[in-house]
């Protein structure tokens, strides 16, 4: 009986470690919150805002085309002018442009190519 006294009394006192409030809290958890409490923002000022955003100002609306006051005469000016075709100024650049014409221009692409001589 003595032996099962001494584990009785070894159990309890094995228990009977400091378990109070005081050593369970967190002092960084406590620092942090009332900090936390504490803290009060600076107020905003009312043109804070001026540096950074720009004023709006809205779309100015287009102004409408207007018509020439002496229409009638443009336009009359325009009927008694000569009409160019598209043929003549087609033919007059294509000759000028590529030389002798699309004949010409055709041989040259089917014509054979010299190999390049190899520089010794």
């Amino acid at each position: 009986m003595s032996s099962l006294r001494l584990l009785r009394q070894a159990a309890c006192s094995a228990r009977t470690f400091s378990t109070s409030a005081s050593s369970r809290r967190d002092i960084v958890q406590e620092l942090y919150i009332k900090e936390l409490k504490a803290y009060k923002p600076s107020p905003v000022a009312k043109d804070a805002h001026l540096g950074a955003v720009k004023p709006f100002s809205p779309i100015q609306p287009p102004k409408p085309p207007t018509l020439p006051v002496d229409l009638a005469t443009e336009l009359a000016a325009y009927d008694a002018a000569e009409p160019t075709t598209t043929g003549e100024s087609a033919a007059t650049s294509s000759a000028g442009e590529f030389g002798q014409g699309a004949e010409a221009f055709l041989t040259f692409l089917e014509a054979d190519v010299k190999p390049a001589e190899a520089h010794h």
